[in-house]
């Protein structure tokens, strides 16, 4: 057997070192998204990214019913049998888990190809259907990057993740140009309704491509990490004679009563989207007299832009989230419930150190930043602008929201996240209709419903950890003094962007200094209010550097 595996992993406890490695890799893979969303707007324009984004929507959801929780659900049951290191049985559910994705996604993808008609409007319907495979690949992709972060093994799903965007992002814009250029003859804007809506849907397809790409090339990389392994995870599985056998009809059922819990809840917890784009570009212009290409477009503005930079801190608490169900459910396995809490109350604080910060630079500097992102915006930097001002509170919420969601269900409430994405969904829903109907605030008002459900679904969930394990969370260190340290971080940015504006008048260009100066000013300030430890410090992504500075001038 090899001395140095990802199985040596599992020996590891560090929970936030191993959601480090996701949260890495979640905000490069983001960046890099926000890197190719702005050569990519540029080619399609607002309509094409709206059009993308519609379709983008409707995929969401299917791909969560049918194969998105996978990860996180096969490496909550997994997790429970190496606790007890019942490790056959763990191989068995691999395989029975790989069995049930192709099923489920094959269904899905036809499902969506041929039903694409009755989620989308006519344009959306081509794009829809390119969509379609992913759900099929990224089944399998889910099954095996579960079985990795089961062992509390990230690194390969982060790599995964990274390789899945870059490849995402290459072709994206490649493929986007390329079916514009052979559909239309050139790249240039057509003067005429018709033609502007067939190049963007053609570019719209291209981008979807990407996506789908991405998906392949992750696929590729997982499955010569596990063959590489594989002859180790045989061997030890074979090794295992102290558990009974489980059949794969019980599989499956186990399976099926993990999994369902985790899809329900996250359907429920993202259906938002794909409501709230039928709601805005299918009644909008009804009640307020404009046409659905305007409508469309300033949807592309809100979901293609100001949503996917506010999605980029969010990605350090869906990382923590990941690589607390493993280690959650472990514990409660063992019935070990004070380590259970330990880690709930590091995960949180962790999460809130980095989002709360995020969340502050993103509505002080919400139209420089969008600016810097997305030059071609500026005709709509105020709609643009305002959209991602609404959106910085929910960094916060939706962070605290998806921490808690998969602390129940790694302590088994697999239904209460599902009943508060529910409560909150129907009240998001009343207030955007009201919002739409009786008040000229266009997609502004998808942003603050948003927000709105954000806000509901952090504090049902809060107060069900609370019920469901006897748990407080700590208020000053986690909440508190984070805040006043992003306050304070952000006065002394905004002077560096004002005085650097002044010089060069340029919000692009001054905002960059700004943003650098802010990251160490922050966590000085958090060292200096004693908001953090030197050991908690070092647990965080790039903090064993930070650290090392912040020693030797005497900061700790």
């Amino acid at each position: 057997m090899k001395k140095n595996s990802f199985l040596d992993s599992e020996k590891n406890d560090n929970l936030v070192k191993q959601a480090s490695f996701l949260a890495i890799a979640g905000i490069v893979s983001r960046v890099i998204g926000l890197l190719y969303r702005s050569p990519l707007s540029e080619i399609i324009g607002d309509l094409g990214l709206g059009y993308y984004q519609s379709a983008y929507a409707f995929y969401t959801i299917i791909l969560l019913i049918s194969s998105y929780s996978i990860p996180s659900a096969i490496s909550k049951i997994i997790a429970g049998k190496l606790a007890i290191h019942e490790y056959r049985n763990a191989h068995r559910l691999f395989l029975g888990s790989m069995g049930y994705v192709i099923i489920v996604g094959t269904v899905a993808s036809l499902v969506l190809f041929f039903g694409a008609p009755l989620f989308v409007e006519d344009a959306a319907v081509p794009v829809l259907r390119v969509f379609a495979p992913t759900i099929f690949v990224y089944g399998i992709l889910g099954v095996i990057r579960g079985y990795f972060q089961a062992h509390r093994s990230m690194s390969q799903t982060s790599v995964s993740q990274v390789i899945e965007q870059i490849v995402n992002a290459a072709v994206s814009v490649g493929a986007a140009a390329l079916f514009i250029k052979l559909s239309m003859g050139t790249l240039d804007e057509p003067a005429d309704e018709a033609s502007k809506i067939l190049r963007a849907v053609r570019g719209a397809q291209g981008s979807a491509l990407g996506t789908g790409m991405g998906v392949v090339a992750a696929l590729i990389f997982m499955a010569l990490v596990y063959m590489v392994n594989r002859r180790e995870l045989i061997e030890r599985a074979e090794n295992d004679y102290s558990a009974d056998i489980v059949g794969y009809i019980d599989i499956f059922k186990s399976i099926t009563g993990v999994v369902t819990p985790f899809i329900l809840s996250t359907a429920v917890y993202n259906i938002f989207a794909p409501i709230n784009n039928k709601i805005f570009v299918d009644l909008y212009p009804v009640w307020r007299g404009v046409t659905q290409v305007t409508a469309t477009s300033h949807w592309g503005i809100f979901s293609g832009k100001a949503q996917v930079i506010s999605n980029i801190p969010i990605a350090f608490s869906s990382a923590m989230a990941a690589a607390m169900i493993p280690q959650i459910a472990g514990f409660m396995a063992s019935n070990d419930t004070a380590s259970a809490a330990k880690r709930i109350g590091l995960g949180v604080k962790s999460t809130m150190v980095i989002s709360i910060p995020c969340a502050v630079g993103i509505f002080t500097f919400a139209s420089p930043i969008m600016l810097l992102l997305f030059p071609n915006t500026r005709p709509n930097i105020a709609l643009g602008s305002h959209c991602l001002m609404a959106l910085c509170v929910s960094v916060v919420l939706i962070a605290l929201s998806t921490l808690n969601s998969s602390i129940l269900q790694s302590i088994g409430k697999l239904n209460t996240p599902i009943i508060n994405a529910l409560i909150a969904l129907v009240l998001q829903t009343g207030l955007l209709l009201l919002l739409l109907r009786f008040t000229n605030l266009d997609v502004f008002a998808v942003a603050i419903s948003y927000t709105f459900y954000a806000g509901i679904m952090a504090v049902l969930n809060q107060i069900a950890v609370r019920r469901a394990i006897g748990y407080v969370q700590e208020i000053k260190l986690t909440f508190v003094i984070p805040t006043i340290c992003s306050v304070l971080m952000c006065l002394v940015s905004y002077g560096v962007y004002a005085l650097v504006f002044r010089l060069v008048q340029n919000e692009r260009i001054a905002v960059l200094p700004a943003l650098v100066v802010a990251v160490p000013v922050y966590f000085v300030l958090l060292v200096a209010l004693k908001g953090i430890t030197e050991r908690e410090l070092k647990r965080l992504p790039g903090g064993r550097i930070i650290a090392r500075i912040f020693r030797r001038i005497h900061l700790i």
